[in-house]
């Protein structure tokens, strides 16, 4: 029988911090008083999509990668990702000396799939809809000797993410909210455990493409469930079970999941383009839906966002968020 991974404490994610000082971004935070006029209260958002790569996906890759022993580095480690964790642990191995072989949808955007093998990572693709990517890259890594570093399920993972909330409310002090996307569930709990950790009050709030509610349900249900592989523009949450690792953590320490339409998405992608001057791809615009849409209840008097990431090409941004020509 398989023992537990060790639970990720707070120490953990402040020891992640001081691994990626000076080699990830201390990302910036936005702040824009028309959207504070619209959501109600004051609205910080934490900005990943100015991370390495284009997305927190950096913060864990790295630390899991930077982990490893000699002898794993030279034989050379394997993940599986729709995109955003593919190109940072290709950009972490090469960082760190070692090469990377990347389980990735056939479907994945093509700047994601670019930007990976730009990055010196070989591709394997597969049919998202049909065919297991964590079984591929198992088996992929068993073949070759490997070290599997798997998008959000491992603890060295987490806790390299939840520098993303740190940084944050080391800029902002005390929020009474923290909203953030929930893909595989890494990013949502590295980040409750260094909120919770700092302010034991704050509400935590994860956001889901609504054709892509695993957690939610889970959540309601107190055990993990599965949905049919959502199809949703949000393609870094297009995920059907919550992590094996990460739903106990969510389970204690999230207190809601609100759901977006994929309009949604879009509005807010408008939103940050027009009035934050900045870009962020589906995934990362989820939490900014949710505010903007409502979906948010009884929102609180200072709000965090975790924008999570930017990684969309010019032309599907384009096709995304025009607007019809009216006559």
């Amino acid at each position: 029988m398989a023992t537990a991974a060790p639970p990720v404490s707070f120490a953990d994610v402040r020891e992640a911090a001081a691994r990626l000082q000076g080699i990830a971004h201390r990302t910036p935070v936005l702040t824009s008083r028309t959207l504070n006029s619209l959501v109600g209260a004051e609205v910080f958002i934490k900005a990943e999509n100015y991370q390495r790569m284009g997305a927190f996906k950096f913060r864990g890759a790295y630390n899991a990668v930077a982990r490893l022993s000699p002898e794993q580095r030279a034989k050379g480690i394997a993940a599986y990702s729709s995109g955003n964790h593919a190109q940072a642990t290709a950009l972490a191995a090469r960082e760190l000396g070692t090469t990377a072989v990347i389980v990735m949808p056939e479907d994945a955007p093509r700047s994601k799939l670019a930007a990976t093998a730009g990055y010196g990572a070989e591709i394997v693709t597969y049919d998202r809809y049909t065919q297991d990517r964590s079984a591929l890259a198992h088996a992929l890594a068993e073949e070759r000797g490997l070290t599997l570093i798997p998008p959000y399920d491992h603890p060295h993972v987490i806790a390299g993410q939840g520098t993303a909330a740190l940084e944050l409310l080391e800029e902002t002090g005390p929020l009474d909210a923290l909203v953030v996307p929930v893909g595989g569930g890494g990013l949502i709990a590295g980040s409750a455990t260094a909120a919770t950790a700092l302010h034991p009050g704050i509400r935590v709030i994860g956001v889901e493409p609504e054709a892509g509610d695993d957690t939610k349900r889970s959540l309601e249900a107190g055990a993990r469930v599965t949905v049919p592989i959502p199809r949703t523009i949000a393609d870094g949450q297009a995920l059907d079970t919550p992590g094996e690792i990460t739903f106990p953590i969510n389970q204690r320490l999230v207190d809601s999941i609100a759901l977006v339409s994929d309009a949604e998405i879009v509005t807010a992608m408008r939103f940050a383009f027009e009035r934050l001057k900045t870009v962020l791809e589906p995934s990362g615009a989820t939490p900014l839906a949710a505010l903007l849409a409502g979906r948010v209840e009884n929102p609180p008097r200072r709000i965090g966002v975790i924008a999570s990431g930017g990684n969309i090409d010019a032309d599907r941004f384009s096709a995304l968020t025009q607007r019809p020509e009216r006559g």
